[in-house]
């Protein structure tokens, strides 16, 4: 009997002939059991059939269609699959003359992040092969097949009626993601261009609007859509124009495609997977995800209707070129009049100011009375209203109570010597910089200044410091342009090469192209601020030019009456109106989330030479340089960016910038109220609670500057009101909401300076009067065309064409372009108020022309 040992020794022997088997060839998947059958059928059109299929049949439908040259018909195929086997879809392929159709049932489409919708019942409309024949018989087939085991359909060919769209007439149609629709469009004769309107009274299910030539295939799923021709997502509104020069055959085809989700039209993504059992990767059904649409094909405007327009721009902005020629010739008669009459006078010339300021009047004083005698100047409330004491020297004692009193004799202004002692003080004069501090502050801290006090230093060194103004803004015009023109045409390039009309925020229903440009109309009309811009440019420069005759002269009035004339901040502020034209138009080339700057910056930039001029006038010696006054308003537009990018719905952003706005407003009028004369250093709270202490604790008594403290309290309420409406609302525009503030503050500051001018016993001449009203009135008007809100940037391509809306003025410009008109003939109306304001002044003493 054989022991343990031996079985071991059996197992390896017996596993040897195992191991020299051949491997197990690996399972098979099932294969047909026979040849596949194929089973042809001639089909007809507008007849359902309901059939089957599986892995061994393979059904062909044979259609016969007669085609005209002269007539299109569409043929549209659609099908319903029955069976529900998402893994085994069943393949429909349709045969043509010139193209081949293929899709799968159920039909997978991919959204946002992957995700995957399944459509069982899909509808396809046909390319149409031209034919050179008058008539000829095309066939087609429409082949079946699937790997499933048996799977049903139905099957239904039918000719499109209304597949050649006519113009002006409204089409209404239903579409899906899986069942697109496309019309067909020819050109009539005479017709250069159109407009194609697509609208819907629902604004969800988001879906594409394409134009695209006439080829085969036609991209009309939404995977592919975007691959050919122009292109815009849609929720209740889109518009394209159309060019005949872009489209050799004289027609297009008008593709409609609803997407498989909203988030593109700014919708919410669906739930997905719906269920916690569904798989990853688990196709979506979407149902009946359906949309109805009509459909409307206009002429656009002609080639007159652009020369027409440009004409009527043109004559509009040069219309004040002319007018200010007549009012230059109107001054020049009143001019010689008046040098008659003062020469028979035997009294020396007055220059007094007109619109290009050489005009000359006779002052009141030659009718026996002085304008300033029955008005006083001082604090609210306790004003000296009828003060006549002799006027007293600018650095005499500031006890004396704020008042006008009669002019001083013409004569004695020509015959003594000029204030340069007095005016022209530079700081070389001094032994040390202490007796600067102290002069300093004995002339700036005194209760009433006169404009003499404040305009102390050289002309010549003030011109050239604010000369800098201009050069600066000039410096930073050029290196500002250029990359902002290179950036415009690039994204032009890119939204003709590509199609993508979502890359631009056009008013749609009214954006003529021309060339290259999409929206000629928008871009035409900011010529006005240039030219404008240009105007006032030359008006200013005609007033040095006349202002510089008179120094030359020696004329009395132009060393020591009047407010001091610098010129440099006026001819920044006309760059400023020129360059916000040019880039305005820059803008409107493509004006989209990225480059909203461009039509900002300069706003920004004339809100605040604006203010600075108003400070100016009465104020020459201590204004800002130009070196802080161009950082500060980096500062802003840096904000501007950083808003708008960073601060929708940021909570942290707001509470950051409105502490730090209303921190700057509080420096700003510190600065303002002790005219500089203060430090900000660590002794500062130190000197903030002496202050409380000895003025409110100790002896409660009022502000000695009471002008100045109405002022800036009413300029701090308004912009902590700012402060908190931004914090507590937080606006989604805040390029807007920063213009605000510096509209609003200016408009604060402008007031202020028209009443304390009033209250002084000063009056505004005809010419400032006029345009002060005629700027009201046209900034009025312009506003009201500004909010219309044709287009916005905060929300997508989709909704923001929802505000589109057709052209008002001659067929070709929208709201929007009369808003630029009317703007630009604003700002210059309001830089004309600026200049001539106080023009009555030219023939008052500066140490009787009060600051405030």
């Amino acid at each position: 009997m054989p022991g343990p040992g031996a079985a071991a020794l059996a197992l390896p022997l017996l596993a040897l002939p195992l191991l020299a088997l051949p491997p197990a060839p690996p399972p098979t998947l099932p294969r047909p059991h026979g040849p596949r059958c194929v089973l042809e059928k001639e089909a007809q059109f507008n007849t359902t059939y309901a059939d089957w299929v599986d892995a061994d049949l393979l059904n062909i439908y044979a259609f016969n269609h007669s085609v005209c040259r002269n007539r299109t018909e569409g043929v549209r195929v659609s099908v319903n699959v029955l069976s529900d086997h998402k893994d085994l879809p069943v393949l429909f392929v349709v045969r043509q003359k010139e193209a081949v159709v293929s899709f799968q049932v159920p039909l997978i489409l991919r959204g946002l992040y992957q995700r995957k919708y399944a459509y069982q019942e899909v509808s396809r409309t046909l390319c149409q092969p031209q034919t050179k024949a008058e008539v000829e018989t095309q066939h087609f087939y429409v082949d079946v097949s699937t790997l499933s085991l048996n799977a049903s359909y139905k099957l239904r060919v039918t000719r499109v009626e209304n597949f050649v769209l006519r113009t002006n007439e409204r089409f209404s149609f239903n579409a899906t993601a899986a069942q697109p629709q496309y019309f067909k469009y020819e050109f009539p004769e005479g017709v250069d261009s159109v407009i194609v309107k697509v609208t819907s009274a629902m604004a969800f299910p988001c879906s594409v609007i394409s134009i695209q030539d006439i080829l085969c295939p036609v991209y009309d799923l939404d995977n592919n859509v975007a691959f050919i021709g122009m292109y815009q997502t849609m929720t209740k509104k889109a518009a394209i124009t159309v060019q005949k020069k872009d489209f050799p055959s004289n027609s297009f085809y008008v593709v409609v495609v609803v997407k498989t989700e909203d988030e593109a039209c700014g919708g919410a993504l669906p739930y997905y997977p719906l269920s916690k059992d569904a798989a990853p990767d688990e196709p979506v059904d979407q149902h009946n995800r359906q949309k109805m649409l009509e459909v409307v094909v206009s002429p656009a405007i002609t080639s007159e209707a652009y020369v027409s327009s440009v004409l009527f721009c043109l004559g509009i902005f040069l219309s004040f070129y002319i007018l200010t020629l007549v009012i230059a010739c109107w001054e020049s008669c009143r001019q010689q009049k008046r040098k008659g009459l003062l020469a028979a006078m035997d009294s020396p010339s007055l220059d007094t100011a007109s619109l290009l300021g050489h005009a000359r009047s006779i002052p009141d004083s030659f009718l026996g009375h002085s304008p300033y005698d029955s008005y006083g100047y001082g604090s609210f409330g306790n004003g000296s209203s009828g003060s006549t004491e002799g006027v007293t020297d600018s650095m005499g004692s500031a006890e004396v109570p704020y008042g006008y009193v009669g002019e001083r004799s013409l004569e004695n202004v020509a015959s003594r010597p000029r204030l340069d002692s007095l005016s022209s003080v530079e700081e070389d004069d001094y032994d040390t910089l202490a007796d600067i501090d102290y002069d300093k502050n004995v002339i700036r801290t005194k209760q009433y200044l006169c404009v003499a006090d404040l305009a102390r230093k050289d002309k010549r060194v003030l011109r050239k410091k604010y000369q800098i103004y201009f050069w600066n803004i000039a410096t930073i015009a050029v290196f500002y342009a250029l990359p902002v023109i290179q950036l415009v045409i690039t994204y032009q390039t890119v939204v003709n090469v590509t199609g993508n009309q979502d890359i631009c925020y056009y008013n749609f229903l009214c954006a003529h192209p021309l060339g290259n440009l999409s929206a000629f109309n928008n871009i035409l009309s900011n010529l006005g601020y240039v030219l404008l811009g240009l105007l006032f440019l030359l008006i200013i420069l005609q007033r040095e030019i006349n202002y510089n005759r008179a120094l030359m002269r020696n004329d009395a009035h132009a060393l020591e009456c009047g407010i001091p004339k610098h010129f440099g901040l006026f001819y920044a502020m006309g760059t400023a109106l020129m360059m916000e034209g040019l880039l305005s138009a820059c803008y409107h080339v493509c004006p989209n989330y990225t480059n909203f700057q461009f039509d900002t910056s300069f706003m920004y930039m004339i809100a605040g030479l604006c203010m600075l001029k108003l400070y100016q006038k009465r104020h020459p010696d201590i204004n800002a340089s130009a070196y802080s006054a161009y950082a500060c308003l980096a500062l802003v537009i840096f904000f501007s960016v950083v808003g708008v990018v960073f601060g929708k719905g940021n909570t942290a952003f707001w509470i950051v910038f409105s502490v730090i706005h209303i921190v700057a407003t509080l420096l700003l009028s510190t600065q303002l109220y002790y005219m500089g004369r203060w430090k900000l250093d660590s002794g500062i709270l130190r000197r903030i609670l002496h202050v409380l202490y000895t003025d409110c604790v100790r002896q409660c008594s009022g502000p000695m500057y009471v002008d100045r403290m109405v002022l800036l309290v009413m300029g701090n309420i308004i912009n902590w009101s700012l402060a908190a409406y931004g914090l507590i609302v937080r606006p989604n525009d805040f390029a807007s909401y920063l213009l605000a503030i510096g509209i609003c503050n200016l408009l604060l500051y402008f007031a202020f300076y028209i009443i304390m001018k009033l209250r002084s016993g000063e009056r505004i001449k005809l010419i400032p009067l006029l345009c002060i009203i005629g700027t009201s009135v046209v900034w009025g008007f312009a506003l009201f065309f500004f909010f219309q809100g044709l287009s916005t940037w905060q929300k997508t391509p989709a909704e923001s064409r929802e505000h589109n809306r057709d052209c008002i003025l001659l067929d070709f410009f929208d709201d929007h372009d009369i808003w630029h008109f009317l703007s630009s003939i604003a700002m210059f109306g309001s830089f004309l108020v600026l200049l001539t304001l106080d023009d009555d002044l030219d023939c008052v003493q500066r140490d009787k022309i009060y600051v405030f």
